[in-house]
């Protein structure tokens, strides 16, 4: 049947819908955390997944009039989603020019990039083109706009240009704003449009609604699957945080910018761990967040479960000390569990000259009055 012949008679719908079903095999799968929580959030998780895919490949996902939106946020969350982070993704095409216009705002830390690939076809976001936010050209007023093509634009005397480049598998923009502290940065106001372009899209068809709602479903499959093979690979190194390859973060859309280091974490009740980073290097950024088994960020609305330069209390060598416990232990820089006994974590630098690696012990609870920031 042709793509109108599905949709007019429902079968798009019914093969969308056993798609999803298929999704539900990384819920289930025997590794993974499987509480009454883990579950439960692991079934959620779909559910906002699918969210995310149905905006990136229904809502916005023509290239031709292509909007901002968040495909990660309070309420959906992907791959260790950065706490501090605001994130926008549109949809592109390498075949046509794009301009981002805005204002820079006055968050730390803003980057601009563009990928292809997907995580519903291959499982990887690759880099096509990235512009470091402290690279941009401004006006007086902390205005700016980015060309987004295939070309370098032709240099003009006394006109700086701000340029992005695109392939022409390029297929979506990804901007990060990271805030060290959200309620007194402000972020920078973005938008997105395609040069020469027609007046007003064409109304939704068959066609269209047909590739969305497959490419949806896909995406919450391929998305579940990629951070499950992640969760389980962090297996070896629970309740540590060693330095690692970072070619397949790179390849799942990382910042260039960014040094990760993801593992997981599983706590008794008696037990906490105890995070130390020796020395703070020089750098842009950096923090420690606490992730449920699939790869969400705890609900930082209600809990702290992230820690970063400006929140955390210094010791007094210049290093920084963290502990990740089930209750408060008196300790400035505590992150809580959140109802959790297992999870995953990221310890993250951001543009730093050097990467001191984080050094973890796990601890006896009563024994944590001995733990101080020093």
């Amino acid at each position: 049947m042709t793509a109108r012949d599905e949709v007019l008679s429902g079968q798009a719908w019914d093969d969308f819908c056993d798609a999803l079903k298929r999704a539900g095999r990384q819920v289930l799968r025997p590794e993974a955390a499987a509480d009454e929580v883990d579950r439960a959030e692991g079934w959620r998780y779909l559910t906002r997944l699918l969210r995310i895919g149905l905006e990136m490949h229904l809502e916005f996902a023509d290239p031709e009039f292509p909007g901002f939106f968040l495909p990660s946020h309070e309420t959906g969350k992907i791959g260790a989603d950065n706490p501090d982070n605001l994130y926008a993704f549109a949809r592109i095409s390498g075949a046509h020019d794009y301009v981002i216009r805005g204002t820079r705002g006055s968050v730390s830390y803003l980057s601009i990039g563009t990928q292809k690939g997907g995580y519903e076809t291959d499982g990887t976001l690759t880099p096509t083109g990235f512009i470091d936010g402290q690279d941009l050209h401004l006006d007086a007023e902390g205005r700016f706009e980015v060309l987004l093509s295939q070309r370098e634009p032709a240099a003009q005397e006394g006109k700086k240009k701000n340029w992005l480049r695109i392939e022409s598998a390029s297929n979506a923009v990804i901007v990060r704003q990271t805030f060290l502290d959200r309620a007194v940065e402000r972020p920078a106001q973005l938008r997105i449009e395609r040069l020469q372009r027609d007046a007003s899209p064409a109304p939704l068809n068959a066609e269209r609604l047909h590739k969305g709602l497959a490419n949806a479903a896909r995406f919450v499959d391929g998305t579940a699957t990629l951070f499950a093979n992640w969760a389980q690979g962090f297996l070896p190194h629970v309740n540590a945080l060693p330095p690692q390859d970072q070619a397949p973060f790179r390849a799942a859309g990382g910042d260039p910018n960014i040094f990760y280091y993801h593992s997981a974490w599983q706590l008794a009740d008696d037990e906490a761990l105890v995070v130390h980073v020796p020395r703070i290097p020089e750098c842009r950024f950096w923090n420690l967040q606490i992730n449920n088994w699939w790869m969400e960020s705890l609900d930082y609305r209600f809990h702290r479960i992230c820690h970063n330069q400006h929140s955390a209390r210094r010791d007094a060598d210049g290093g920084v000390t963290l502990v990740i416990a089930h209750r408060d232990p008196g300790h400035a820089n505590w992150l809580e569990t959140a109802g959790h006994h297992r999870g995953t974590m990221c310890f993250r630098w951001v543009g730093a000259k050097e990467h001191v690696h984080p050094q973890t012990r796990v601890v006896k609870f009563a024994d944590l009055s001995k733990e101080t920031t020093r």
